[in-house]
């Protein structure tokens, strides 16, 4: 059940600002707005009309220098009576306002308030809520892309898509249940399975577990190889900056290093790792072993190959892991000094002198880079989730047909289905899902 009590919030970041909102919803916001804020002019107050004056505290004395602004329901957030005043930024300000605010009736709002009142007071559903707090929290321009596209109803659309086509295949179990004269059952049992079948294409199509992760945690690139091959300079090289010790004694890099960079929009986690040998010296063995690891986890692996030495035993056994594996980019180094091994294949580089490098950002890109048509694609796991859940309840309809039982034995799979994608939505969302979803939602939105 939704509290009908009129919340306030500051909805700007703490911290020093040019300008900081308070912001009010519910069915006392007019009143509040008329004892919190004097205009400087007397007019009646109007909606969606930016006004400029004073915040006052209960005696009419001046808290700040003001611009406030009412919106009449239904045509706002919330689709309740709201208000917002801008006041200057810091903390102090935003908090008297506050204050004043909850002095005059609000209560102070929880996190993620305003927004799950705009869900059950049905301006959004609950997918579109999600898409609120993942585009405030996009780590990368994808990421706020993708959240943008859901926010605007693309996964929305595809499921009521996809779950009236259910409901049409089990209204024609239905019509052959009550109709049997009319409505033939072998011919709408092969009716019914032939757009299980499209249906179930349809949704696998559009749940990219690699992308949620990509969007949700950013990609992870590994530079591997062994000692003194020239990762830490090839690392300085694609960030653009002397982050990584570069020195000729071997096993100068110990440990992972890891700096944040941006490809092709994706967020990417960019790590320098100790040169893979065998070793007597117990943290740099340690070294090895996290480096080993950071390979089997990563999404991109660049090999770097020192060019102007014979391969070793070491390189080769970076090669093999990387046969037949698309993750692995081969970088052979220090083409500034003359050569010692050509691989097809291979990228040929100098991170001393900087060549070969832009065509490896490209190739890093590439391997980093989301399918396209990302506007109805489930990138959340909570979607990805039910959507394998309405998947695996159609094939199971789909066996069921396949084993000549009754069709409405295979309606009950079916309505399975139906049920996990309106979860999506938040059409039978429970209170506990519902709770989950706005439980990270920052105040104030």
């Amino acid at each position: 059940m939704m509290d009908k009590q009129t919340i306030g919030a500051i909805a700007t970041a703490p911290g020093e600002g040019g300008i900081a909102i308070v912001r009010v919803s519910g069915g006392d916001a007019r009143r509040i707005l008329e004892e919190c804020f004097r205009p400087a002019r007397a007019r009646a107050i109007e909606s969606h009309r930016m006004m400029y004056g004073h915040a006052v505290d209960a005696y009419g004395n001046d808290l700040d220098e003001v611009m406030a602004v009412y919106y009449a329901a239904p045509r706002t957030y919330t689709r309740e009576d709201m208000f917002e005043i801008q006041c200057h930024g810091g903390g102090v300000c935003a908090r008297r306002v506050l204050e004043r605010v909850l002095q005059a009736g609000a209560r102070a709002a929880e996190p993620g308030e305003f927004t799950r009142r705009a869900f059950l007071n049905g301006r959004i559903d609950l997918s579109r809520a999600e898409a609120v707090m993942n585009l405030i929290g996009a780590n990368s321009e994808a990421a706020a892309r993708a959240s943008l596209r859901q926010l605007e109803g693309g996964v929305s659309g595809f499921v009521r898509g996809a779950g009236e086509k259910l409901k049409a295949l089990m209204a024609l179990i239905e019509a052959c249940t009550d109709f049997p004269d009319e409505v033939e059952e072998v011919d709408a049992a092969q009716r019914v399975r032939a757009g299980i079948e499209g249906i179930i294409a349809a949704i696998e199509a559009r749940c990219d577990p690699r992308g949620a992760k990509l969007l949700r945690e950013g990609a992870s690139i590994v530079l591997a190889g062994r000692p003194n091959v020239g990762k830490s300079s090839l690392m300085n090289a694609l960030l653009n900056q002397e982050r990584a010790i570069v020195t000729s004694v071997p096993g100068t890099t110990r440990d992972v290093l890891t700096e944040r960079i941006t490809l092709g929009g994706i967020a990417a986690e960019l790590s320098d790792t100790a040169g893979q040998r065998d070793t007597d010296d117990p943290v740099e063995r340690i070294g090895v072993e996290r480096a080993r690891r950071a390979v089997e986890t990563a999404d991109v692996v660049l090999v770097v190959l020192d060019g102007s030495q014979e391969l070793t035993d070491e390189d080769a056994a970076l090669l093999a892991q990387a046969k037949d594996d698309e993750r692995f980019i081969v970088c052979v180094n220090k083409t500034d000094l003359p050569m010692q091994i050509s691989l097809p294949g291979a990228l040929e580089i100098s991170a001393a002198e900087g060549t070969g490098i832009n065509e490896l950002v490209r190739r890093m890109e590439e391997r980093v880079q989301l399918a396209g048509g990302m506007e109805d694609r489930m990138t959340q796991q909570r979607h990805i989730e039910l959507a394998r859940r309405a998947v695996e309840a159609l094939k199971r309809a789909a066996a069921a047909i396949d084993a000549g039982l009754a069709l409405d034995m295979v309606e009950i799979d079916l309505r399975e289905a139906l049920e996990a994608l309106c979860e999506i939505t938040g059409e039978n969302a429970s209170e506990e899902v519902i709770d989950r979803v706005f439980r990270d939602f920052c105040v104030g939105k």
